[in-house]
């Protein structure tokens, strides 16, 4: 009987090991999936700010190098396939104080137009960032993304982010040729991650 009852908790036991190390291994997934749906989310708003004329392209172009850094950082902490909870802080601090960037923006004096074909313009760049960022969300929670292929697109999105800020931080205005030059990268990164979502590496 006492073999019996020993061998149930011993049976026990390890099952409780193996739940703890399935959540541990899913943690690092859950955090870097909500990171870059927060990415999303972050661009959803300013492109919203954009067309409510809460925000005008000077504006929305400077928030665009904060989301670029952002990235940037997330693309070194990702890099190695994994993310510390030291990492997971820094990139939740930093997501933070560019949401509060945005509020502010958003509520102050500061109005844009948002007919005016700059503004069109880059309405139309953020809403794409917007979208990307959440396509690589999907990827990264559906286990069809690496933390490493996620890293390295949050490497491309940080590049395009930084393209948007050069373009309408100093002028306040986004030319066609400008806009020409960051469809181009978006649609070259469109197809890196339909192209890593597919391929035979998972999660």
């Amino acid at each position: 009987m006492q073999n019996h009852a020993c061998k149930w908790l011993v049976v026990g036991l390890l099952g409780l090991g193996g739940t703890a190390t399935a959540q541990t291994q899913a943690a690092p997934a859950q955090n870097a999936a909500s990171d870059t749906q927060r990415d999303a989310n972050q661009q959803q708003r300013i492109d919203q700010g954009l067309k409510s004329g809460q925000l005008n392209t000077r504006q929305a172009s400077n928030l665009e190098q904060r989301e670029a850094n952002l990235d940037r950082t997330e693309q070194r902490d990702m890099r190695n396939g994994t993310m510390t909870k030291a990492e997971n802080a820094q990139i939740q601090h930093m997501q933070n104080r560019d949401s509060a960037a945005i509020y502010k923006d958003k509520h102050d004096a500061t109005t844009g137009n948002p007919n005016s074909a700059s503004s069109r313009r880059l309405q139309a760049d953020v809403r794409r960032n917007a979208n990307q960022e959440q396509r690589l969300a999907h990827g990264v929670k559906s286990g069809q993304l690496t933390h490493r292929e996620d890293a390295r697109m949050q490497g491309r999105q940080a590049h395009v982010d930084h393209m948007e800020h050069v373009a309408g931080a100093s002028n306040g205005r986004v030319g066609p040729r400008e806009q020409q030059r960051i469809q181009h990268a978006d649609n070259r990164d469109s197809k890196r991650i339909h192209r890593v979502k597919h391929n035979q590496a998972k999660r």
